[in-house]
């Protein structure tokens, strides 16, 4: 059985599991959590059902009983494909990690790709393609090669593809590159994982190093915590003079990183501050703005135009 399938095997167990999820619906999650216990007495090895049982523990807040659910969880399913470890670290059980597990990212994204754009651009006012590529179009330049990281479902290619010859994008989830094929707008498509080195990663796997003079990352890293890998991609990817336009979730004060309630990670702009010097980057204009709203509430957000100095 695999950890991340929604049946648990037995019948009766799903059933259970199927009533569960009615009365956390219907706002009684402690009623949910004990319907629960009884379905993972009868499929004990079920990772997906541990999972449900934390979140109804959690919501009905008993943080001990839901700590208990997500470690057991992650036994069952050390790859952390629900991002139990995250949950963990939230709950003070555990240190932030400095990375989510890749196999969560991409299980994410893969069942979101469907309703990704409706749910971002029509519920949550999503607007990061469009301020990104204003501060592209500042430069005034016109770009041979662009690189867009974690393009997602290619909602800032339309954008940009007026000031580029030619278009790639990089993306973790199979699904969501599907989605931006769909638009025909990128040149070439692959899949990536923009948490390992950069000989790992997979974006140098059909293309050569310093081949880029225009490197974009639109709301991608706040699924990584600490941006080391991707600054080392961006590195080996960006030619000299090359321009690096990407956004992070504002961590406001301090010089690191921090796990937000969301399961997305905030940056300080201090500390991307700290990696562009220490990679050679120029800052040559920073912009705080909303991103985006969750859970009826404004993200604030901060966009960098940089520059691969000579």
């Amino acid at each position: 059985m695999q950890p991340s399938q929604l049946s648990s095997g037995d019948v009766i167990a799903d059933r259970r599991a199927d009533y569960a999820k009615m009365l956390d619906e219907g706002g009684e999650a402690e009623a949910a959590a004990e319907l629960m216990e009884q379905a993972l007495e009868l499929a004990p090895a079920w990772a997906a059902g541990w999972y449900r049982l934390a979140t109804y523990h959690e919501k009905a807040g008993k943080a001990e009983a839901a700590i208990e659910a997500y470690r057991r969880t992650l036994e069952l399913d050390p790859d952390d494909i629900f991002g139990a470890g995250l949950k963990l670290a939230l709950l003070g059980d555990a240190e932030t990690p400095a990375q989510p597990s890749s196999r969560y990212v991409e299980r994410l994204f893969d069942d979101y790709a469907d309703r990704f754009e409706t749910s971002l651009v029509e519920k949550l006012d999503y607007s990061v393609p469009q301020k990104l590529a204003a501060l592209v179009a500042s430069t005034g330049r016109h770009y041979q090669l662009a690189v867009d990281l974690g393009c997602g479902t290619g909602l800032l290619g339309p954008e940009i593809r007026s000031h580029v010859v030619s278009l790639e994008g990089f993306d973790l989830s199979q699904n969501m590159l599907a989605k931006a094929a769909e638009k025909q707008v990128y040149d070439h498509l692959a899949q990536a994982d923009l948490s390992l080195a950069p000989e790992a990663s997979g974006i140098f796997s059909d293309g050569a190093r310093h081949r880029a003079d225009l490197v974009t990352a639109a709301d991608v890293l706040m699924y990584l915590g600490n941006l080391e890998s991707v600054f080392a991609i961006v590195d080996d990817l960006a030619a000299t003079g090359a321009d690096i336009v990407f956004s992070v979730e504002d961590g406001g004060e301090g010089d690191g990183f921090s796990l937000a309630p969301s399961l997305r990670y905030a940056h300080s702009q201090t500390y991307i501050e700290g990696l562009a010097s220490a990679h050679g980057l120029e800052i040559l204009d920073i912009v705080k703005t909303t991103i985006r709203k969750d859970g009826g509430k404004p993200i604030s957000g901060i966009l960098f135009l940089t520059r691969k100095a000579a």
